[in-house]
């Protein structure tokens, strides 16, 4: 891939905005459903996800959009709308598929080992499932700035490694394996979607690096003429025609040394 020149300024802007569409739009219904609840008194979070039994399929489904308390709701929020963003504005040949499996994905497992006796609601699931996927995807693809973002998520997100950890998750009622399922997740589909997507940078300099040596060393050859590279076949034969070992190789004089310099252009 050639690096190629920035997008203007119109450009960025529009590509921003788009990437903002879908990540709003999931955070809108979260709070809907959540203003829903308040306003009318009733209490949703029975329609969450509730792991190894039939009625808790649906969960997988429901379980972003329900939340216990505001505060749970605007933890949820922002990460949304920040990844999320994040994930169509870097991937966005592949910010559907990866949302949607995420999603489904994350909900599957958490079910599949979640207490049977346990209800989990959220979008701490798809929080983490796309964070481990930005995080892993940048340094798997060694984009710089794939990289940028990666750190970025990290210093923001970092922390959320604790939420994994059953010991320190439980006493909080924290969903352990909403969190774990997410993660584990977001890094199986940065592995598989790793060649797809934007990849590492390679400059015309990079690419035409080898080719430049090659082309010099050829050059160099040719100036100094048949007699220089019949000295230097004859120097590493012996009288029999036999290749002499590298220590009987005489050194070459100062005259025959020659100096190069490259310029990266």
């Amino acid at each position: 891939m050639i690096a190629s020149a920035p997008m203007d300024d119109k450009a960025e802007k529009k590509k921003f905005l788009g990437s903002l569409i879908i990540p709003l739009i999931i955070v809108t219904l979260m709070w809907v459903v959540k203003l829903t609840e308040v306003s009318f008194g009733v209490d949703l979070s029975r329609y969450g996800l509730r792991p190894q039994t039939a009625r808790g399929l649906l969960g997988i489904l429901t379980m972003p959009f329900l939340h216990g308390s505001w505060e749970h709701l605007l933890s949820n929020s922002i990460p949304i709308l920040v990844l999320g963003t994040a994930l169509y504005y870097c991937y966005p040949t592949l910010a559907n598929r990866v949302l949607l499996i995420t999603w489904l994905g994350s909900g599957l497992l958490t079910w599949s080992i979640g207490n049977p006796f346990s209800a989990h609601i959220g979008a701490s699931a798809l929080v983490y499932g796309l964070n481990l996927f930005l995080i892993a995807s940048g340094f798997i693809r060694r984009n710089r700035m794939l990289i940028v973002i990666s750190l970025i998520m990290v210093f923001l997100y970092g922390s959320f490694i604790w939420g994994m950890i059953p010991s320190l998750a439980i006493p909080q009622n924290i969903s352990w394996e909403g969190h774990l399922s997410g993660a584990l997740i977001g890094i199986m589909l940065a592995v598989i979607f790793r060649k797809e997507g934007p990849q590492k940078e390679v400059y015309h300099w990079e690419d035409d690096e080898e080719e430049n040596e090659e082309t010099d060393d050829t050059a160099l050859r040719q100036a100094q003429g048949p007699q220089a590279q019949g000295h230097d076949s004859n120097d590493s034969e012996n009288s029999n025609g036999e290749a002499k070992p590298y220590w009987d190789v005489p050194t070459p004089s100062n005259d025959e040394l020659t100096v190069r310099y490259r310029f990266r252009h």
